[in-house]
């Protein structure tokens, strides 16, 4: 079936690419972005950066939006969305189960009234985190789902036991079985609202159940739930849909159930983590940037610590920062403490890319990591571009630059998306090449970062392998 224009949302132009199920002769199909495997970065350093980045939109913010769209009938508008791997795939996971998807250069049209399946592409599920989060409006609309568990990246254990056990708190019998949740109203008929508290105030959980307790029969009652700015975005969306949600943001949530919700439109925010690392680019290399869109309240943490360590940062308007390490006495930054965990204390997504910083620092700084039990991979690549770091479990010991001593270009591998950018960051600051494999990690959270590197002064490019010759 070709793709027809919706009158509720006027069209300027073709799509870049529509997702839906099944497909026809006259369907565009999506580009392969999945064969990235053996594209490398190379940075030439040390870096000295100025000019301006304006920031994306956020994918933590995006996925779950994308998400909820399945709680809704007819057609929802989100624009500002961020053209990562990440929302691609939640694009197709979206298609895979029926709805029809549209996507043009930052905005993602999405016509849930086609969706007849309850089982998303199992395939797809697995390569984000995100892709778990289509349970819940899933379960909540139609009954039942089956979903695989998710993929992302390798950082640590992320159970999903708080969403199960969430889910059966609003009448959902909910069985483990090959590899597969699977899911039904034990009514028969749809959820009901309840009660649940969640031992740790995880992110995706608070999310999944708010969009299952928005279709839900009766009144839900989350406690300790999810404070980020993330889980404040999802709640207006669906209170635009039609829902009904007080107290996001805060301790507990409240939801009252509504039978049906409609599309709406939704500019997502900017993103958060993006505008962290340019900040942290700005410290590394000593220099003077200025960033916008950014919300300050939700990076207030950062510039906490920037700020102590003797970076410059003025607020030039509403959303515009501009961020100075420049060192008018040829002092240098001095190291300071992190210790990450649930929203307002430090970002564990921070953590790496503030890790590279500290190692040109003055002094010893202590990371402390209560977020992901096994993020501190990127610890070990630093180590090859000459950082001084020790880790014991999840603490690490940074010690800063001494007599001189500076970073150095190597080859090092980024084996997740935050870690990944730390190596971007300290590729900046480096003397010499550095080069990094292991793009498609980094690909997942930064869009165009090597335009937007470019752009403010740094020699850094991204090498595709050449195609191998046809054999004969």
């Amino acid at each position: 079936m070709a793709a027809t224009a919706i009158s509720t949302v006027p069209l300027r132009k073709p799509p870049l690419c529509l997702y839906s199920q099944p497909q026809t002769q006259t369907q565009i199909k999506a580009p392969d972005h999945s064969k990235t495997h053996d594209h490398k970065l190379a940075i030439n350093g040390p870096s000295e950066l100025s000019g301006h980045v304006a920031i994306s939109g956020s994918k933590n913010a995006a996925l779950p939006i994308l998400a909820a769209t399945l709680c809704c009938s007819g057609t929802s508008k989100i624009t500002n969305v961020p053209s990562l791997s990440d929302t691609r795939t939640m694009a197709s996971i979206l298609g895979s189960l029926g709805a029809e998807v549209e996507v043009f250069d930052d905005e993602i049209l999405v016509n849930t009234d086609g969706v007849r399946s309850f089982e998303p592409n199992s395939e797809e599920i697995s390569k984000i985190r995100g892709g778990f989060f289509v349970v819940g409006p899933l379960l909540a609309r139609f009954g039942a789902a089956v979903v695989a568990f998710p993929g992302g990246c390798d950082i640590g254990a992320r159970p999903v036991d708080l969403y199960i056990r969430g889910l059966r708190a609003l009448g959902a019998v909910v069985d483990l079985r090959d590899g597969k949740v699977q899911a039904y109203a034990a009514n028969g008929r749809g959820l009901v609202g309840g009660r649940f508290q969640l031992d740790y105030p995880s992110v995706g959980a608070t999310e999944t159940l708010m969009m299952a307790a928005s279709l839900a029969d009766g009144v839900t009652v989350l406690s300790n739930v999810a404070k980020e700015p993330e889980v404040v975005s999802l709640a207006h969306f669906l209170r635009d849909t039609g829902a009904c949600i007080e107290g996001a943001g805060g301790d507990r949530i409240v939801i009252k159930g509504k039978s049906s919700l409609h599309g709406s439109e939704c500019t997502v925010a900017p993103d958060r983590i993006e505008a962290g690392s340019f900040m942290l680019a700005a410290a590394i290399t000593r220099s003077c940037i200025s960033i916008s869109r950014v919300v300050p309240s939700d990076v207030s943490c950062l510039i906490d610590k920037l700020r102590a360590a003797g970076c410059k940062i003025r607020r030039c308007s509403r959303d515009n920062l501009e961020v100075s390490a420049v060192s008018t006495d040829g002092a240098n930054l001095n190291g300071f403490d992190i210790k990450t965990g649930p929203f307002p204390a430090f970002p564990t997504d921070l953590q790496p890319q503030t890790m590279a910083l500290l190692t040109t620092c003055d002094g010893s700084s202590i990371v402390e990591e209560s977020v992901f039990e096994r993020r501190m991979g990127h610890a070990h690549e630093l180590i090859k571009l000459g950082a001084r770091i020790q880790v014991c479990g999840s603490t690490a010991l940074v010690s800063g630059k001494d007599r001189g001593r500076s970073l150095s270009g190597s080859s090092v591998v980024a084996t997740d998306l935050r870690g990944g950018m730390s190596l971007v960051l300290a590729g900046l600051a480096a003397n010499g090449t550095t080069e990094i494999s292991g793009v498609e990690h980094i690909d997942r959270g930064y869009e165009n970062l090597v335009m937007k590197l470019q752009r403010l002064g740094a020699d850094v490019k991204k090498l595709v392998p050449l195609p191998c010759p046809p054999q004969q």
